[in-house]
């Protein structure tokens, strides 16, 4: 039997987009393209298990189940009960419905919330917050209804206990050293790393180590569901991405409580052995010794921690100790304000687009070599 193919939809923050459709290409969806909010592409649900457990930098990953044009709820109903929702409900399965509406006839989420769910009921499903969820969009009376294959989003691997600061999530954190041209090979530094975000992200690409090979995923609820071929699936690709690495990624912070939750984070995901943190201030922070490689971090912007003044200097050291001791690496930094990113006197090339990030919007700064 010729396996169902669907659309696959792996989402991201606007702007990063460029950077997921390189990382889903590298995976062997070449015909993958990008599109506002994330990347789509044509797979099967081997494709759905292995999007799941390989993208480090996607938040979530959804079936398209069907598109179709709508002006009414009764309409909207009898259409969505045509789709082959079998694939995803059966009788008992738990289910919530998201629905937003723009520029259409059908105004009301909460009113096709309801009617989609009717459809979905009709198939057996109930409604419970701890189930699947089905996502509805009516745009221009377009509606395109997906299922949501994660369920939690997908920075939450399940190795990070504590956090530091305002940290990035994962998954951007992934995006964004690829934006700074890191390909998996060669030392990454972060003299400000917080929880150690990007120094774990960059020891994980560089292992090999599948971002979702220790959570479970919402398409184990769906109603077509096989385990012994997800087993099989899960089996070779995490075997298949592990690689041998002899790069070893450093961080630093002046907060002994960071350093601590930088320890507990790599030895949780298996990355202690690749990984260093140490209790520094900038001015007493050195490379380590051997190649040259990308020091990135993502300080405080303001908004949400320091003072402005307070801020500037801790911009302008760490311009400094990069400059003055990171000789042939390349810089990079993650900020809302651009005056910050300018107060550190580095030779930045054009920066990046502006990205949404806990209700700020921020971007990537980076040089070349220095």
């Amino acid at each position: 039997m010729t396996p169902p193919r669907f659309e696959l939809f792996a989402s991201c923050p606007p702007g990063l987009e460029p950077w997921l459709l390189e990382e889903v290409r590298e995976n062997g969806w070449s015909r993958a393209e990008a599109t506002a909010g994330g990347v789509r592409w044509q797979g099967t649900w081997a494709d759905v298990w292995r999007a799941n457990l390989l993208l480090r930098g996607a938040s979530r990953v959804l079936i398209r189940l069907g598109r179709f044009r709508a002006q009414h709820l009764k309409e909207l109903e009898a259409k969505a009960r045509e789709l082959p929702l079998e694939m995803i409900i059966d009788h008992g399965t738990g289910l919530t419905v998201d629905a937003t509406c723009k520029k259409s006839k059908i105004y009301h989420s909460g009113a096709a919330e309801e009617r989609l769910f009717n459809a979905a009921a009709s198939f057996g499903a109930i409604l419970s917050k701890e189930g699947i969820t089905l996502s509805l969009r009516i745009e221009n009376n377009l509606c395109i209804i997906s299922a949501d294959t994660s369920r939690d989003l997908l920075h939450k691997r399940g190795f990070k206990k504590d956090v530091a600061g305002a940290p990035l999530r994962e998954t951007m954190a992934s995006l964004f050293l690829r934006a700074a041209g890191f390909t998996g090979e060669g030392p990454v530094f972060d003299p400000l790393c917080g929880s150690g975000t990007f120094v774990v992200e960059a020891a994980e690409r560089a292992a090999g180590l599948a971002p979702g090979r220790a959570r479970s995923f919402a398409f184990e609820q769906f109603a077509s569901f096989d385990p012994d071929a997800y087993t099989r699936i899960k089996d070779r690709a995490l075997t298949k991405a592990v690689q041998e690495t002899r790069t070893t990624f450093h961080g630093s912070d002046r907060s002994a409580g960071a350093i601590e939750a930088s320890h507990a984070y790599a030895e949780a995901s298996g990355t202690q052995d690749i990984t260093a943190f140490t209790k520094a201030n900038l001015s007493e922070v050195k490379p380590p010794e051997g190649a040259k490689g990308l020091v990135i971090t993502n300080p405080p912007y303001g908004a949400r921690l320091g003072d402005k003044d307070e801020l500037r200097a801790l911009y302008k050291a760490y311009g400094d100790t990069v400059r003055t001791r990171f000789s042939g690496w390349r810089a990079a930094l993650i900020t809302s304000d651009d005056a910050l990113a300018k107060a550190t006197g580095l030779p930045w090339t054009r920066p990046g687009p502006w990205v949404p990030h806990g209700g700020l919007k921020v971007r990537l700064w980076q040089t070349d070599p220095l």
